[in-house]
């Protein structure tokens, strides 16, 4: 209708010609008051009001509607004016995080539970994993991506082909080389805002003590049960939480074992080790690929949990994850006065 054509053209020509967005503006309400004028019941023109189309009440609504667009817009615009006014306070060299580490942990600044403070104290964190294997690949991998500061790996072997199969921090080309200095290397290509401390060599009693004091929790992805009751005893003992997982086949298992709050230890649950040969290892019964990725990954969640405080972690419950029919549940487990690793423990 000619009428719409008048408002195009006003519009056109003040883009076409350079005009300031207030002068079009007034042009077309004016042209907005004269098609309301001679279509007005009693003082239009019906001539005209015929050329132009439309009729009074259509205009008064088109008119309204206009008024009620440019409102918002012009509300909008304010508002975003007022947020580009707000000064934003420099970075500086002594602040927590570079503007690249902002960008990096963004996700994780976004999400209400973790925010600044928990990506603090992701940043200020020391987080042990004893072992570079099936659990240990993607637990370190999730861990340094996830930005926790200090991170060390305990594990006395060489990267082997057939590990390459689950063990995803390795690679081909590291092959023979000490899986904590292949996991170093691949951490620190992730991410190179962490730190990390390899040790190549076994978890022995002589040392356990004072290298587990050294950090804030452990991770525990060994498949050997000495080492399991090793690092379960000697956290009990100095209150610090133990992150441990353990897989077989398609089926895999996780818990967070933290007796100075109020959970179990593995010995609660776990008093008497198995026979030998009872419990295969994955190198006798095989694994599926996957598998210790999920694992991994859950432990993983579960240090990022402890150390920001969101969520409610594994503490007193133990998760059964089977793979081959893809069920899991979750089982509570309480502490045993008689536990002779933390009876004692309240």
């Amino acid at each position: 209708m000619t009428g719409l054509i008048g408002f195009a053209v006003i519009w056109g020509a003040g883009r076409g010609l350079g005009w300031p967005r207030a002068l079009s503006l007034g042009l077309a309400l004016l042209w907005l008051l004269l098609l309301v004028a001679v279509h007005a019941p009693g003082i239009g023109v019906p001539q005209v009001a015929a050329m132009l189309g439309g009729d009074f009440r259509l205009w008064l609504i088109f008119g309204g509607v206009a008024a009620a667009v440019l409102a918002y817009g012009a509300g909008l615009g304010a508002l975003r004016a007022r947020v580009k006014a707000r000064p934003v306070a420099p970075l500086s060299s002594q602040g927590p995080f570079s503007e690249v580490e902002l960008d990096r942990y963004a996700r994780h600044i976004l999400l209400r539970e973790i925010g600044g403070p928990g990506q603090r104290r992701l940043k200020e964190a020391k987080v042990l994993v004893v072992g570079a294997g099936g659990l240990g690949s993607p637990a370190l991998l999730y861990l340094a991506a996830a930005g926790v500061g200090t991170i060390g790996v305990i594990d006395a072997d060489a990267v082997e082909g057939s590990n390459l199969q689950r063990q995803v921090i390795h690679t081909d080309a590291r092959i023979g080389l000490p899986k904590v200095f292949s996991a170093e290397a691949a951490m620190k290509a992730l991410n190179p805002f962490v730190a990390v401390r390899p040790y190549h060599r076994r978890l022995e009693p002589d040392i356990a003590t004072d290298l587990i004091a050294d950090y804030d929790l452990v991770l525990d992805g060994t498949d050997n049960f000495d080492t399991r009751y090793l690092v379960n005893r000697v956290c009990a003992g100095l209150g610090k939480p133990l992150i441990a997982g353990a897989l077989t086949q398609w089926e895999g298992q996780l818990s967070v074992w933290d007796p100075a709050r109020g959970a179990p230890c593995y010995d609660c649950i776990f008093p008497t080790r198995p026979a030998p040969g009872m419990v295969p290892t994955c190198a006798e019964a095989g694994v599926a690929a996957p598998l210790p990725g999920i694992i991994g990954a859950m432990m993983a969640m579960e240090a990022v949990k402890l150390i920001t405080g969101a969520g409610e972690p594994l503490r007193g419950r133990l998760l059964l994850h089977d793979a081959l029919h893809a069920e899991s549940r979750v089982i509570a487990v309480g502490k045993r006065a008689d536990c002779p690793v933390c009876g004692g423990q309240s």
